[in-house]
Parts: C-alpha cells; sequence; structure tokens
C-alpha cells in the first residue's frame, strides 16, 4: 500500500472505529440501565451483568458494522473532498479506481472480520453469556429478595425476609407456595439461596412447615434444616432453547433433528445460517454505493449533499433488504440464494459505474478542469 492509498485508508479507518466504540457504549450503557437495580443491590451481580453485557456486543456489532463502514466512508471521502483533497489527487494523475481502492481493501477487512464474528465469536459469546447467567442464578435470585418486604417471583410463589444479613444470609422468612394444592406455608428463622444440582434452592433452619388438611386442620412440621426447590420460580426459560441466532454455524446446517425443537425450526436454521455468510459482503456493498454516491458525478463547489442523501437511501434499502430476505428465507428456503444475490448484485453494479470511465480519461478530462475550479 503506498502512501497515497495508506492516507486515504487511515481516513476512512478512524470513523469506523469512532462509530463502532459509540454504538457500543451506548449498548453497554443501555444494558447496565436495565439491570441498575440488580447492579446496586448485588455488586458481583454487577460485574457479572457488565461482562454479559460485553458478551453481547458480538452481536450488535454484527447487526451494525455495513452500515458503520457506509457511514465512515462517506464521512471520510466528503471531508477529502471539501478540503479539495480529492481535486488535488485527479490533479496528480489519481484515477477514480486507485482512490477507490484502499476504500474497497477496507471494506473486505470488515467483511473478513464480520464473518469471524459471525461464525466463531458470536457463538462463543452466547456460550460463555449462558454459562454466567448460570453461575450466577443463585446471585441473582438473592438479589430479588428485598428484606422488610414481600416478593412475588411468580404468582403462586410468595417470600418475606425480615432482613438479610452477611453471606447472604435471609432472617425470619415466611414462604407460601401455591404450586401445589393445598398451598403449603414455610417458617423459618434463617435461610440462604444455594444451588443445588445445578439449580437454585433455598436451605431453611429451624422452621416449620403448615399445610391444611382433607379435614380443614392445619398439619405442622417442624424442621431443623430443610431444602426447598425453586423449579421454575427463578429460572430464564430462554436460556434452555438456543435461538437460530445463539447457535454455532455446524449447529445451524446440521440440526439435532431428534429434538422436536430442532425439527420445527429447521428453515429458520438454516436462513440464519446462509445470513452469517452472506452478512459480510454487505461491508462490500454499502462501501461501494458510498463510493458511487460521493466519487460518481461532476466537481460540484455547493457540496455533495444530494448525492449523499441518495446513496444513503440506498445503502438503507439494500440492508432493510437483507434484512428481509432473511425473514422471508425462513418461510420459503429457495429463498437463501437471494441473501447472496442482493449483495453481489449491488458490488456488480457499484463496480460498472465506478468504472465508467479509464483512468487516462479521467486525468485527461477532470484533472485540470477539477483543479482549475477548485482554485477559482
Amino acid at each position: 500500500m503506498n502512501t497515497i492509498s495508506a492516507y486515504v485508508f487511515r481516513q476512512a479507518l478512524g470513523p469506523l472505529l469512532a462509530i463502532l466504540g459509540a454504538l457500543a457504549a451506548i449498548a453497554i450503557l443501555t444494558q447496565g440501565l436495565n439491570q441498575l437495580d440488580i447492579i446496586i443491590t448485588n455488586r458481583r451481580a454487577g460485574f457479572a451483568f457488565a461482562w454479559v453485557t460485553i458478551l453481547a456486543l458480538p452481536q450488535l456489532i454484527s447487526l451494525i458494522l455495513p452500515m458503520a463502514v457506509f457511514i465512515a466512508v462517506v464521512y471520510a471521502l466528503n471531508r477529502m473532498h471539501s478540503e479539495s483533497e480529492i481535486a488535488v489527487l485527479y490533479g496528480a494523475g489519481v484515477s477514480r479506481q486507485r482512490l477507490a481502492r484502499p476504500i474497497i481493501q477496507l471494506a473486505v477487512l470488515a467483511a473478513l472480520a464480520h464473518l469471524a464474528i459471525n461464525v466463531v465469536v458470536q457463538p462463543w459469546a452466547f456460550k460463555e453469556r449462558r454459562e454466567t447467567f448460570y453461575a450466577l442464578r443463585t446471585d441473582i435470585a438473592s438479589s430479588l429478595v428485598e428484606e422488610g418486604s414481600f416478593t412475588y417471583p411468580t404468582e403462586d410463589f410468595t417470600l418475606y425476609a425480615r432482613s438479610r444479613g452477611g453471606g447472604g444470609e435471609l432472617r425470619d422468612m415466611l414462604i407460601n407456595d401455591a404450586r401445589t394444592n393445598p398451598s403449603i406455608t414455610y417458617t423459618a428463622r434463617a435461610g440462604a439461596i444455594a444451588t443445588i444440582d445445578g439449580k437454585p434452592a433455598i436451605v431453611m433452619r429451624d422452621g416449620q412447615i403448615q399445610r391444611q388438611n382433607d379435614d380443614g386442620g392445619v398439619d405442622v412440621l417442624d424442621f431443623d434444616r430443610y431444602v426447598l426447590q425453586f423449579d421454575g420460580v427463578f429460572d430464564e426459560p430462554e436460556l434452555f432453547y438456543l435461538k437460530a441466532s445463539d447457535r454455532t454455524l455446524y449447529q445451524l446446517f446440521f440440526p439435532d433433528l431428534t429434538a422436536h425443537f430442532d425439527q420445527r425450526n429447521i428453515e429458520q436454521f438454516q436462513a440464519e445460517g446462509h445470513s452469517r455468510l452472506a452478512a459480510p459482503l454487505l461491508n462490500i456493498a454499502l462501501a461501494m454505493i458510498a463510493l458511487v454516491g460521493v466519487l460518481v458525478g461532476e466537481f460540484s463547489r455547493r457540496g455533495y449533499g444530494r448525492r449523499i442523501m441518495w446513496a444513503a437511501i440506498v445503502a438503507l434499502l439494500v440492508r432493510l433488504s437483507a434484512l428481509a430476505t432473511q425473514a422471508a428465507a425462513a418461510d420459503d428456503p429457495e429463498l437463501n440464494v437471494l441473501q447472496y444475490a442482493v449483495p453481489i448484485g449491488v458490488i456488480l453494479i457499484c463496480t460498472f459505474m465506478l468504472g465508467g470511465r479509464s483512468a487516462r480519461k479521467k486525468r485527461v478530462a477532470m484533472g485540470p478542469s477539477v483543479l482549475a475550479r477548485a482554485e477559482a
């Protein structure tokens, strides 16, 4: 890469990293605000939710990267146009194709990074995310118990603790479990939420179990230690089923046909798999749209706002069409070929538009005139 190409490459790379960083920061902030109550209540859970938020970034970056590439390229080229740098380059004999080469190289690198995120990073991040949730399930359940207040994890389960001690101990507890008929009431002097056999449970000490019998009376049983399994009270069902966006590429194309959930979602899995392979091409396609929007056309002292606006509309339509094609392919697998056809078609059209004139004609026809108008 020569000096000119390296300069143009840096002009687009800086805004791209800035855009991705800003969007990532916004995502971390919004996710943190959603879990603010748990973060304040439990410091360890707060650090864990920050880690979980970071693990969600690969999926977000995968979604926004093509548009970020488009915005960065438009910003860089428009700034170079407004400062007459492109006019000087044309005057020095630099062709449009040579100017576009470093931008295309950046788009290819973004596409490769996008592909790595889709195929490797995103499945790993979700696996780590699930393991973190499982490890913190006890802390999450404990943090939902507010001292001196009745807590209702579900409609048929009520939990009360007068106060909380060190090490997560709950004091003077009352639990009403209406999941059975008749309901059962537990009272205990102390207890703590723990993980037993990978599931959250509450271990109570020095208490009673009260249950109404068939005669209308109440059976009372004293205990020194009793373990009550939550059995779904604090479970998070979405963690037990790997959605299409959370599976590896192999699991998408080769699902477990013995599982009922996989059998019902084969088409959706295939659409997601093809989307992961085709989506990186959007980085190149949208970069090409930005190149055409800024470089193709006559020189104008008034700027290129209208051309950039139309380029942005086209880029947005291409991005939305890719999402719509993926959704349609989930119902009709034959449409999966369109997920590749859309970006490839855009790339071919933009390549034709960028190569409309030879480098020689470009230097002769536009170089001196552009410089003259820029200096006027």
